[in-house]
């Protein structure tokens, strides 16, 4: 018991020597932290220098025998005080920074801070209320008693966990200069850490390459047969690409209408036309070396860019998934510009009755896009259905087209038709990239605004159309 206590008392004068000095050393910090914890304004100015004052007293009374007792007392009030504190404040929704040891460390409170201020209180309690019938202990006869290997051992313990500390804060303060630093020359452009690929709407370096079968081909070329090209780069040896070519294969016959899939590779024809042949490919084009595919900074394989007008109109998309992604992203056709027909898209209607898009002729039609999962939706039906239910004449018609199932459709309580689009291809067709959203059919069918999304621009646009016709 005699030497838990000596450690005890060594450590509790410890914690409140460097609290106090640290606070000492950074008076700026201690004022605004005392501010920060709620003091009254005319106390923080005397505080600044009394709390760290007091806090030195315990740690210099917590060493002799005689006076360690009164030593934790003082810093069990003091520990009780700043517990106190910290409660009311989490309670307040408040996380000031503690400032313990000025700017040797500070971190806003916390749990933590109350676990470590618990132990601590703990401690000194141990150290108040020691049975008195034992010897207090004396930091000379205990010192008095070690041999001179006891006090190397204990000397190097010592320092090893001073360079420790002070490694940890150094790393620290360097990690956050260094992320200030990339911050300062992100915003002035100066970070030289290259991204992968080029930046999106930058020129897509030419090429000429060599074709599986037949001459030479261009970019230029290629840009001219599809405005959407979808350059993948690939290597022979490469177990992923592979795996990828089957894919690549069916992409390029099921899109050849919307999207050029033309695969970049390198190394010998032979073993390409075998691929080709395997996987049903095409467009297989040949570079040198790396040539083509370090110029779009396509540092992996497989990897691909989608290069639209002659310009890079995606980030480098590295591996399986996200060449895969791009693909979604990049059939997805042009949104129906005004004076457009509606596609003649067949959707099922809350009974399984399939219904065509252009059959909504003859008058004009709002096209409302839904989801019975959309907050937004939620928070709009009541106005929604209102409308519906209140429409003049002159107003138009509501279309729904939804996605979920059939009845939970039937509970939004829809008095006109309901499509169901569970792939929300419609809306892609109309260039809606949410849900609420609308967009105006004239009595040909065809588009007569652009997409509104949100209530407010819904309900608008159909108010709006009421008073042109009116």
């Amino acid at each position: 018991m005699n030497g838990a206590l000596l450690l005890l008392r060594l450590l509790l004068s410890a914690v409140f020597g460097l609290a106090g000095i640290g606070k000492l050393a950074d008076p700026g910090g201690t004022k605004q932290s005392l501010a920060d914890f709620g003091a009254p304004g005319f106390l923080v100015a005397p505080l600044t220098t009394l709390l760290p004052a007091i806090e030195l007293l315990c740690a210099a009374t917590l060493l002799p025998v005689a006076t360690a007792r009164w030593g934790a007392v003082c810093a069990s009030v003091l520990l009780l005080v700043f517990i106190v504190v910290i409660v009311v404040s989490l309670v307040r929704g408040r996380r000031p920074d503690c400032h313990c040891f000025g700017q040797m460390h500070s971190s806003p409170v916390g749990a933590s801070t109350l676990i470590r201020n618990s132990v601590l209180l703990a401690a000194s309690g141990l150290v108040i209320f020691h049975a008195p019938d034992e010897p207090a202990p004396s930091y000379l006869g205990w010192f008095g008693s070690l041999t001179p290997l006891d006090v190397v051992t204990i000397a190097l313990v010592v320092l090893g966990g001073l360079w420790g500390w002070s490694l940890y804060h150094l790393l620290r303060q360097n990690g956050r200069l260094l992320l200030r630093l990339e911050a300062v020359e992100e915003k002035l452009g100066l970070n030289t850490l290259a991204e992968p690929g080029l930046p999106v709407n930058a020129a897509a370096p030419p090429f000429r390459l060599t074709a599986l079968d037949g001459p030479a081909v261009t970019l230029e070329a290629l840009l001219k047969a599809r405005h959407r090209l979808l350059l993948i780069f690939t290597e022979p040896e490469c177990n992923p690409c592979d795996a990828l070519m089957p894919e690549v294969g069916r992409w390029q016959n099921e899109y050849a209408e919307r999207l050029s899939v033309v695969l970049i590779s390198r190394g010998g024809a032979d073993a390409h036309r075998a691929k080709a042949l395997r996987h049903g490919l095409s467009n297989i084009l040949l570079q040198s070396d790396r040539e083509t595919a370090n110029a779009y900074r396509a540092d992996g394989t497989p990897s691909a860019v989608l290069v639209r007008d002659g310009k890079i109109a995606s980030p480098l998309a590295a591996g399986a998934d996200a060449i895969r992604a791009l693909v979604a992203l990049a059939t997805v056709p042009d949104p129906l510009a005004p004076g457009q027909p509606a596609p003649a898209l067949v959707l099922p209607d809350l009974d399984g009755n399939p219904i065509n898009l252009r059959d909504f002729r003859g008058q004009l039609t709002l096209l409302l896009f839904w989801n019975p999962s959309c907050g937004f939706c939620q928070e709009m039906l009541p106005d929604m259905t209102a409308w519906e239910r209140t429409r003049t004449d002159s107003a138009p018609r509501l279309l729904v087209v939804s996605t979920g199932d059939a009845e939970t459709n039937r509970a939004q309580g829809f008095l006109s038709p309901v499509l169901l689009d569970q792939k929300f291809e419609a809306g892609q067709l109309f260039g809606a990239q949410g849900t609420p959203a609308a967009v105006l059919l004239d009595s040909d069918a065809r588009v007569a605004s652009g997409v509104r999304v949100g209530a407010v621009e819904v309900l608008g646009l159909a108010r709006e159309a009421a008073k042109s016709i009116a």
